[in-house]
Formats: structure tokens, sequence, C-alpha cells
């Protein structure tokens, strides 16, 4: 027992002191009126009264303070009644008050947590009702159009189809992404870890996104020749999907004779990091903490016109921290960004 006596222990006390004391000075008063009354007894009576008296306080408060508070913490389903067990509970109101404090802090900000969750599945329901209607209303659109006789022109015809089939191609880029995105985020990323030259891979999403740079007349540059190959471990196709999506955003976003340059350096002994840097228009900084949420767009009608799912960034975020790794990006509007990601090298 602590060395503090508790509130419910000193109430208990001072109760049956002043119901013994009183019980005793009566009993004296009654029977001295009657007959000789001797001091032994009435000691003898004041403790026995007062023993009794404090157990049957005692043992009546703390179940009553037990039962009270728990069928107040269960009714009012502010804490799990499972929290109480058959030990005894603390009857002491100030530990009392402090528990429940404690209790209803955390669920308030257990309930916090789930309004910003409640606000962001509505915000994501809607962005992902949008991206879908806009590509099918389209593709809706011109078939109904070519149905209602513009098919007999071969040249409306053909404009049609291709317009159509860019929809399509749109909506399929939607769902493939957020399957991907869904695997990831339920751990079933299902990464094949390998060792594997991560100039290489560069220098291969180069190849593949060139012409698409050449439109803007953007270069795609490294830093500088690396003569020796730099080997990392992890999972070789989702890497390149990462430099893919990260320098496909750094064109879309890029000025007309600009440049985006990938550089990779050391970290530390165990992890190097991968730099995407471009020149191009760049993020304010009130964007930067919402870059990488499933469809969020900087500019919101620009950017659906270079096309897209408007959930690259949000892929490469997921690829990366299921590596376990940390992904980061810096940007100045007007003068460009920079996202960079570290991976795990080789061990020799």
């Amino acid at each position: 027992m602590d060395t503090k006596i508790k509130n419910s222990h000193k109430f208990s006390i001072l109760t049956a002191l002043f119901i013994t004391v009183t019980q005793t000075l009566l009993l004296g008063v009654f029977l001295f009126s009657f007959s000789h009354v001797e001091a032994s007894f009435l000691l003898f009576w004041f403790l026995c009264s007062f023993m009794l008296t404090y157990l049957i306080l005692h043992l009546r408060l703390e179940t009553y303070v037990f039962n009270s508070i728990k069928n107040i913490y269960r009714d009012l389903t502010l804490l799990d009644a499972a929290s109480f067990n058959t030990s005894p509970i603390t009857t002491d109101m100030e530990s009392l008050s402090k528990e429940i404090d404690t209790y209803a802090k955390n669920k308030k900000l257990e309930l916090e947590a789930l309004k910003i969750r409640e606000e962001y599945r509505k915000e994501f329901i809607g962005n992902v009702s949008h991206e879908l209607k806009t590509p099918l209303f389209t593709v809706q659109g011109y078939i109904s159009t070519l149905i209602d006789g513009a098919a007999d022109d071969p040249k409306i015809r053909d404009k049609y189809l291709k317009r159509a089939d860019k929809g399509v191609d749109r909506l399929i880029y939607i769902v493939k992404d957020l399957d991907m995105i869904t695997k990831l985020e339920v751990g079933d990323a299902n990464l094949t870890l390998e060792t594997f030259n991560i100039i290489e891979s560069i220098t291969n999403v180069f190849d593949l996104l060139e012409i698409k740079a050449e439109k803007k007349n953007i270069s795609l540059l490294l830093d500088t020749n690396y003569p020796v190959p730099i080997l990392v471990t992890a999972d070789r196709q989702r890497i390149q999907q990462v430099l893919t999506n990260l320098v496909v955003n750094s064109i879309k976003y890029g000025h007309q004779n600009g440049t985006t340059e990938i550089s990779v350096e050391n970290l530390n002994s165990d992890k190097l990091i991968v730099r995407v840097t471009d020149n191009g228009e760049g993020v304010e900084s009130s964007h930067l903490t919402r870059l990488f949420e499933r469809f969020y767009r900087v500019d919101k009608s620009g950017s659906r016109e270079e096309g897209g799912s408007g959930l690259g960034l949000s892929i490469v975020k997921h690829i990366i921290e299921a590596h376990e790794e940390k992904i980061y990006v810096e940007s100045k509007f007007g003068i460009g960004s920079e996202f960079s990601f570290t991976l795990q090298k080789q061990n020799e």
C-alpha cells in the first residue's frame, strides 16, 4: 500500500471515527444515567464499534464507487469496460479524474483521426468519380455522334474513333494504377528483390521517353558519366516504374527547351540517393505536402490535357515505401523541382 493514504481510506476513517465517537458518547450517557460505567468497557466498545463501522463503510464505498464508475464508463462508452478486471480499482477521486481525462483525450484524438479519414474518403471517392466520369462521357459522346450518322463521313469517323480510343486508354490507365495502389496499400506489393545496375535502368527510361521529351525539346541527362556500374538491391521493374513516373512528370511540367537531369549519389555506407531534377514550372510550397496524394493536381486543368491517370506520384510513394525507403521533394515555383529517393546499395 502506498505511504500516502488514499482519499477513500481517509473518508472511511474519519466517518467511522465520527460515528463511533457519537455512539460511544450516547452509550456512556445512557449507561451513566442508570449505573456505574467503567472506562475499560467504553474503550472496548469504542474499538469494536470503530473497526466494524470502518469495515462496513470502506467495503460499501469501494463497491459503490467501483460499480458506479463501471456503469458510467459502459453507458457513456467513453472507456472500454474490459479495462476493468477483478483486481480492486482505485477509489481515489484524483486518480480517477486523471484516468478519465487520459481516456477522454485519447478518444478525442481517435474521433479527430476518424473525421480526417472520412473527409479523405469523401474527397477520394469524389476524385475517382470525376476522373472516371470525364473519359467515360468523352467516349460516350464520340460513339453517340458516330451512331447518329457521323460514321458515314470517313474523316469524322476516323477522327472520333481515335479520340474515343484515347479516352479508353485513359480509363485503362486509371483502373490499372488504382489496382496497383490498392495492392501496395494492403501489403500485396510482391516485390522481387534483385541486384542490378541503377544507371542501366535510368538509361532504359531515357530511351523509352526520348520521343515524348523531344516533343517539348527537353533534354534527358545524367549529371555525369558513370563508367562503373552502381549496384542496388530492389525490385528492378518497380524502380524503373518509379523513374518513369518521375521523368514523365518532369516532362509534363517542364518548359520548352528545358532539361531533366538524374544523379546518383552515396548517402551513407548502406544507402544511395537518386535525384530527378528539372528546371520546369516548379511547385508552390502550399502544394508540396499533398503532391503524393491520389488524384491531387497542382494544375487542375492543364495536367488533364497532358493525359495520365493522376496517380503517378502516389504510385511512386507507395513503391518506395514498400521498399522501406524514403522519398523527398523540393521545389521552387518558377525555377524547378527535385524528387529524390533512397535505395539499398548492394552489400559486398
